[in-house]
């Protein structure tokens, strides 16, 4: 394999357009809404009060330690909003900035390894992929640790098949270890170090082989251990030398319990047969997925010509399917750091069968059928066709905003029906293409910020703070994050994980030392045992939950709640 010079004029140019589509596509609405469930509001809340209190080493959820995640992604949010002032745009910058560098990381690798149009055609794969849009615009940690496993494999690939190249190697490994304490699974990238090893021992060409640098492969470890010391260090540091218990389990549990927990299903019901991610692999990796045949007999033709690249690529994607397939635990996300890999994979069988007719005819019958149905579904939806969405929507206080929304779910609908007619059959892939860009585009510019004020606390928040006047204080049970998050003004809370129960006493104790201007803001499903209903004051429904602002009277005194368990943390709660 001849070794892939420097990027020409025309290669940068074709990179800056590709950035530049999904800049558009992946910052769409950009700052018009604020932090949704489930995950979303958590790590905004974390990273304000990382802000607020100055100890970013131990992320706090209110007046607990948060220990279910590393603290990357909440470090990064954090440094945003202390650069720009803004928590809409600091809690999404993040991920927009890591899809735009897997993007060029994939585009570069591509090219590197197979050709510029390679690499184009791979990068615009992995953007057009549902799943890849769907979470990028999104403030979840997944995208962070795509972006740094796909560095890392970057690292390890240049080295490994256009070596040697130490630096990169090096640089490989370093990501991988911040990969680690962004997520535990970013040591998943190590794997691309094992089909290495099978096919170097089998004699394959083209892998690098060096003699006497122990020392220097042995730098890739402490590469690796050096990026997770960064944060293991001193964290584990100040925990033992503060010493209390509280401490010493935040250490304890996220070293520990919560990365094996997770793997084994333990948390957040997640168990899921080992088949599951066949499914993710088709549905959500889609149009990829229009590809997968012509991929594998491909595949099978560079894997008898002994070429590295199909065995590192397909080796190291297998073994990571492998890895969360044999987990207890698994959601569809997991997967996502496979796609850069993947469509590098197919890379060769992109750019062989772009222009092929099969592919073209069944690309326009997608856009076709996606476009009919969501024009069939906005159109119905906005002349009231449909009496159980529109009992939904209603349920959901989104009954004044669905039949905009729903209008422009029919825009999103006929701009793939005009891409169609313009494109026709001799380039269904750019009518596909177009017409998942512009819903993209019309999903964050129109339809986000209409369901905002449901799927978040926003309007809730606002309700109770006029409710409270401007002297009152706020108290919260059985809460979300994005109860304390999105509160106009400073709230009181009792504990997260904490059961609803012992909230509840606390609140209530709390509310009798000033009753006159103490309310409890609380989920009605959970403490109406002990609420007289007449006496509260509903302040609306979000994230399905109805909420209730309760002063003195209201509560039934001596009342106490069922004793349930504790919350649990990764409680999703979602819209």
């Amino acid at each position: 394999m001849t070794p892939a010079t420097a990027p020409s004029v025309a290669d940068r140019r074709v990179l800056a357009w590709l950035l530049l589509a999904a800049l558009v596509v992946l910052g769409a609405g950009l700052g018009l809404r604020d932090p949704w469930p489930s995950d979303e509001p958590r790590f905004a809340l974390v990273a304000r009060q990382m802000v607020e209190s100055g100890d970013w080493w131990f992320p706090r959820r209110g007046i607990e330690l948060y220990h279910d995640k590393p603290p990357m992604l909440m470090w990064l949010q954090a440094l945003v909003y202390t650069l720009l002032g803004n928590w809409r745009v600091a809690f999404l910058l993040p991920s927009l900035l890591a899809g735009l560098a897997t993007l060029a990381l994939v585009w570069d690798l591509g090219r590197r390894l197979w050709s510029p149009r390679a690499g184009l055609l791979a990068a615009l794969a992995v953007l057009s992929a549902l799943m890849f849009a769907f979470q990028f615009k999104r403030a979840q940690i997944d995208p962070v640790v795509t972006a740094l496993i796909t560095l890392a494999n970057w690292g390890l690939l240049v080295h490994l098949l256009r070596g040697p190249r130490w630096g990169a190697y090096w640089l490989g490994c370093f990501a991988a270890g911040l990969g680690v304490i962004t997520k535990g699974v970013g040591v998943i990238a190590l794997l691309m170090l094992l089909p290495y090893a099978l096919a170097r021992r089998a004699g394959w060409p083209g892998l690098v082989h060096t003699a006497g640098d122990g020392r220097r492969w042995a730098g890739g470890a402490l590469a690796f251990l050096g990026a997770i010391a960064l944060w293991l260090g001193p964290m584990a540091t100040l925990a033992l030398a503060r010493g209390t218990p509280e401490y010493v389990d935040y250490l304890k549990d996220i070293l520990f319990d919560q990365t094996a927990r997770r793997y084994a299903g333990e948390v957040g019901g997640h168990a899921q047969p080992w088949w599951y991610f066949v499914p993710v692999l088709l549905l959500h990796f889609f149009p990829l997925t229009l590809v997968y045949a012509a991929g594998a007999r491909d595949a099978v033709g560079l894997w008898r010509a002994r070429d590295p690249r199909a065995a590192l690529l397909w080796g190291w994607c297998a073994l990571v399917l492998l890895f969360f397939s044999l987990s207890g635990g698994k959601r569809e996300v997991y997967v996502l750091p496979m796609l850069p890999m993947l469509a590098l994979a197919l890379a060769p069988t992109l750019v062989r069968v772009e222009r092929a007719r099969w592919l073209q005819l069944a690309a326009l019958a997608c856009a076709l059928l996606a476009g009919g149905a969501l024009l069939v579904a906005g159109g119905g939806g906005w002349l009231g066709l449909w009496p159980r969405l529109d009992a939904a929507m209603a349920e959901r206080e989104l009954a004044a905003a669905w039949p905009p929304i729903a209008a422009w779910i029919g825009v999103a609908g006929a701009v793939f029906l005009v891409a169609a007619v313009v494109f026709r059959a001799g380039r269904g892939v750019h009518a596909l293409l177009a017409g998942l860009a512009g819903t993209w585009i019309v999903w964050g510019l129109a339809i986000a910020p209409r369901l905002d004020d449901s799927a978040s606390a926003a309007a809730v928040m606002r309700r109770a703070d006029a409710v409270a006047g401007p002297d009152g204080r706020i108290g919260l049970v059985a809460w979300k994050e994005q109860n304390l998050l999105q509160a106009p003004r400073a709230a009181v809370e009792f504990g997260f994980t904490a059961a609803p129960a012992l909230q509840w006493q606390r609140a209530t104790a709390w509310q009798a030392q000033a009753p006159g201007q103490r309310w409890i803001f609380a989920q009605a499903e959970v403490v109406a045992a002990c609420v007289d209903a007449a006496r509260a004051t509903p302040v609306g429904k979000s994230n399905r939950r109805t909420w209730w602002m309760l002063r003195a009277d209201a509560v039934v005194p001596g009342c106490a709640l069922p004793q349930p368990d504790a919350v649990d943390a990764d409680d999703d709660g979602g819209a």
